[in-house]
């Protein structure tokens, strides 16, 4: 029996499920396998980017699915927001994904060496066009998303970044609140660590769900959209079994306790190395 997944609606009244597959680091018939059964179980919402390299995978996957009942995001990679480039970036992730539009299409990091307007000037035109519904940026801070608010005409609809419980992003995640922004969280179980956690475990127990469940329904209860990446049956379903009850506040207040403002991937000090031409794609791969 398929799951029934919550919308938010986003400031354009475009409705984002609150979760979905990650597909970084899947890859091959991996992937498609993961997607097929994420489908299967009830995700509709799947997230990928130019940079996974997955995008033909996910085609494969979604063949026959009615495209209408889907949301799908992907990101332009951070040499490619110069405006010709990020609309033959789009068209590409169009002919991979055999789409007529994007539901999200988000700038994956910002490049100091391309000013933001050029970047947002394409995405409108895109989303004028119909080519995406919604727009957004990824691994955005505060400072990021000022910058980027005074030279887009459009709402910027999703920040997409890091969050879980040892990064909890009160401040970035008060700010996009009050600016109509939606947070998504990438890395919501901190690739694993939530498992052995053991004050998670022991909110876990209180509701009879383990602590990924427990972790994702933390994020869930905060507004915050949550892609965990998961390529068994089991984590798949898993991770969708978190819409039958809620946290008490005093259990998400001991899950709040645990932030440590620890990071696994620090925008400022990977924006450092874009600038310079570092191949970032080596780090992230490893």
């Amino acid at each position: 029996m398929k799951v029934e997944i919550p919308n938010i609606k986003l400031n354009n009244d475009v409705e984002m499920p609150v979760i979905g597959l990650g597909t970084w680091q899947l890859t091959g018939k991996t992937c498609e396998r993961a997607v097929r059964d994420a489908i299967l179980l009830g995700y509709t919402h799947i997230d990928t980017a130019d940079f996974y390299g997955n995008h033909k995978e996910i085609a494969k996957a979604i063949h026959g699915t009615d495209r209408k009942k889907l949301f799908i995001t992907t990101k332009v990679w951070y040499d490619n927001l110069k405006y010709d480039n990020v609309l033959s970036s789009c068209k590409r992730a169009l002919e991979e994904l055999e789409t007529n539009y994007i539901d999200l299409y988000l700038i994956h990091w910002p490049n100091k060496s391309i000013h933001f307007k050029e970047t947002f000037e394409a995405l409108k035109k895109l989303y004028d066009e119909g080519k995406v519904r919604a727009i957004g940026v990824s691994n955005f801070t505060v400072g990021h998303l000022e910058e980027a608010k005074r030279v887009c005409s459009i709402p910027i609809s999703v920040n997409q970044v890091e969050f879980h419980p040892y990064l909890n992003q009160k401040e970035l995640l008060s700010y996009c609140k009050k600016n109509g922004i939606v947070v998504t969280a990438y890395s919501p179980l901190s690739r694993g660590k939530v498992n052995d956690d053991k004050t998670i475990i022991d909110v876990a127990k209180k509701y009879n769900k383990t602590p990924g469940q427990t972790t994702l329904r933390w994020m869930i209860d905060k507004n915050i959209i949550v892609i965990p990446k998961a390529s068994s049956f089991e984590h798949l379903k898993e991770n969708l079994n978190v819409f039958d009850f809620k946290l008490k506040k005093e259990d998400a207040a001991l899950i709040d306790g645990l932030n440590k403002n620890s990071r696994m991937i620090n925008p400022d000090f990977a924006e450092f190395f874009l600038s310079i031409g570092y191949n970032i794609k080596k780090v992230f791969k490893k």
